[in-house]
C-alpha cells in the first residue's frame, strides 16, 4: 500500500487512512467499533457515552456503500493540486469545544475538503468563511483551517455535519441522510446541557436538525418554520418526567457557505455575521 507524507507533520500515511495510525485529530484506535448498516449505526450512536466516542465511532463508520465507495475512489485518485498528499477518505467527525453554547450544523463533508484534511469544514472554500466568521465573533482562535493539526481551536462553538461521509455530488439520498441521522441525534443529546444556539447552514442542516430535535422529543414550532437566511425560532429540550425544560435555545438558518452562495454575493460575511449573533 503506497503512502504519501502528511503535510503538516511529513509523517507517510495510506489513503484512506487507516484508524489509529497518528493522523493528527484522528479519534478512532484500531479497534474502534465499526457500523455496517443503519441499525448498527443507531446502536453504537446511542450507546456513545461521551463525544470523544461519537466522534472516535461515526469516524470508522461504513453503513452506507455508495458513500464509502466515493470517498475511498477520491482518496485514491485525488485531485491534481493535492496530488502530493493523503487522503482521509472516512466520515468527518464533529469538531469543537465539548461543551459547546453554539451549534453550528453543515451538509456534508466536501470531496477534496474534510475528506482530505479529516477536520469538517477545512481545507476548501467554505471553511474559510465559516471558520473566519468564528473567529471573528469570538468562538475561534485563528480565522483559518487548513489541515488537522494546524493549531485551530473552538471555545465555546461546536461544528459538524448532517451527513459525516462526502457524498458524489454534494447530494446525499435520503437514505442516507437517514441513516446518519442518529450520529447527529445523539451529538445534540450529549450537548445539550450547555448549547444555547443552534446555527444549521442551508436547508438540509435546516431540516436535519428540526427533524433530530422532534425526534429526541424537543419542544419545536409545528409546523416547522420555514427556511431563510436568518429565518429563527426557539426549541425547547425535553425536561424531567417527560416535560419540557423552560430553557430555550435558539435555532437560526444560513445560506450555506458555498462557493456558489459566496462567490455571488447571496451570502455575504455582513450576513454571515448576524446570523451568528442572532444564536447568542
Amino acid at each position: 500500500m503506497s503512502t504519501l507524507p502528511h503535510p503538516l507533520t511529513g509523517v507517510p500515511f495510506a489513503s484512506p487512512v487507516p484508524p489509529g495510525t497518528g493522523w493528527p485529530e484522528d479519534p478512532a484506535r484500531p479497534r474502534t467499533r465499526r457500523a455496517r448498516d443503519v441499525e448498527q449505526v443507531a446502536a453504537l450512536a446511542a450507546s456513545a457515552r461521551s463525544l470523544d466516542q461519537l466522534d472516535a465511532r461515526s469516524s470508522v463508520c461504513r453503513a452506507c456503500p455508495r458513500l464509502v465507495d466515493w470517498r475511498e475512489e477520491v482518496a485514491h485518485t485525488r485531485r491534481r493540486a493535492y496530488a502530493d498528499q493523503p487522503y482521509w477518505g472516512r466520515p468527518a467527525p464533529g469538531y469543537g469545544d465539548p461543551h459547546p453554547r453554539l451549534l453550528v450544523v453543515g451538509l456534508a463533508p466536501a470531496a477534496h475538503g474534510a475528506n482530505r484534511t479529516g477536520r469538517v469544514f477545512t481545507g476548501d472554500r467554505s471553511g474559510d468563511w465559516i471558520f473566519a466568521a468564528l473567529h471573528r465573533a469570538g468562538y475561534a482562535n485563528q480565522p483559518t483551517s487548513t489541515h488537522a493539526g494546524d493549531g485551530l481551536a473552538l471555545t465555546g462553538a461546536r461544528i459538524v455535519a448532517a451527513v459525516r461521509c462526502a457524498p458524489p455530488g454534494n447530494a446525499p439520498t435520503p437514505d442516507e441522510r437517514a441513516t446518519c441521522a442518529h450520529w447527529l441525534r445523539r451529538e445534540i443529546q450529549l450537548v445539550t446541557g450547555s448549547v444555547t444556539g443552534i446555527l444549521a447552514l442551508g436547508q438540509v442542516a435546516w431540516n436535519a436538525t428540526f427533524a433530530a430535535l422532534s425526534a429526541l422529543g424537543w419542544q419545536t414550532p409545528r409546523p416547522r418554520p420555514t427556511f431563510g437566511h436568518g429565518a429563527g425560532t426557539h426549541v425547547a429540550p425535553p425536561g424531567r418526567g417527560g416535560g419540557t425544560a423552560r430553557r430555550e435555545v435558539a435555532v437560526v438558518g444560513s445560506y450555506h457557505v458555498s462557493q456558489q452562495n459566496t462567490f455571488t454575493g447571496k451570502l455575504t460575511e455582513a450576513m454571515l455575521d448576524e446570523a451568528i449573533a442572532k444564536c447568542r
